[in-house]
């Protein structure tokens, strides 16, 4: 696993101080600026994080009401979008509950998409027989990293990165799920997603 800052002995120790900030407060110091410059927007808490060197992602991007601000907003912008309105047209009103949900499980935070929904099984079967394209699938990646930018996420380069390597290989796996022929693997293991990268070529 990449962690956020190296301790190799080379590296200075003003640097090795700089790890031990407390990445927590400093989040919520950029959190509270955001709420200043969007009123109107949910008040944000910054999990407790079990250990402080290296955070899972659902930590470092501040919980389950940062994930339910960024779905909510975010289904809010694809019903204007010409390109994806039709594709969520008969999106039910919990679907934004929903998909925060499982990102925050994806993403190292509690596993409450499995336990009420099924896990990932479940989520491959909303993308059955969809036919879904790839000019569909960039534009849902580009409108929630644009949204993400809109609610001042995280803008750390490895917190972006480990986020962009996910909505790509998610969102290219529904594609996949969604043309003729996919079927469902009941045992198929809930994807979890850290700050490394993907270990090996896809194998179906």
């Amino acid at each position: 696993m990449h962690r956020r800052g190296a301790r190799d002995g080379g590296i200075a120790s003003a640097h090795q101080a700089y790890n031990e900030l407390d990445h927590s407060a400093s989040l919520r110091v950029r959190l509270g600026e955001t709420q200043k410059m969007l009123p109107n927007a949910r008040r944000y808490k910054v999990p407790a994080m079990e250990d402080e060197d290296v955070p899972t992602l659902y930590q470092w991007l501040g919980g389950m009401d940062v994930l339910l601000g960024l779905t909510t907003r975010f289904y809010e912008h694809v019903k204007g979008d010409p390109l994806l309105a039709p594709v969520f047209a008969h999106m039910g009103a919990d679907h934004p509950a929903h998909v925060a949900a499982f990102l925050a499980e994806v993403f190292g935070g509690p596993t409450e998409f499995t336990e009420r929904h099924g896990g990932h099984p479940h989520m491959i079967r909303q993308h059955l027989n969809r036919h879904l394209n790839q000019e569909q699938r960039r534009r849902w990646v580009s409108l929630l990293l644009a949204t993400a930018d809109e609610l001042h996420m995280p803008e750390d380069p490895e917190f972006r990165s480990a986020l962009v390597g996910y909505l790509e290989w998610g969102s290219r796996l529904a594609v996949i799920n969604s043309q003729l022929g996919a079927t469902v693997d009941e045992n198929a293991p809930m994807p979890k997603w850290g700050w490394g990268e993907v270990k090996g070529p896809y194998k179906g």
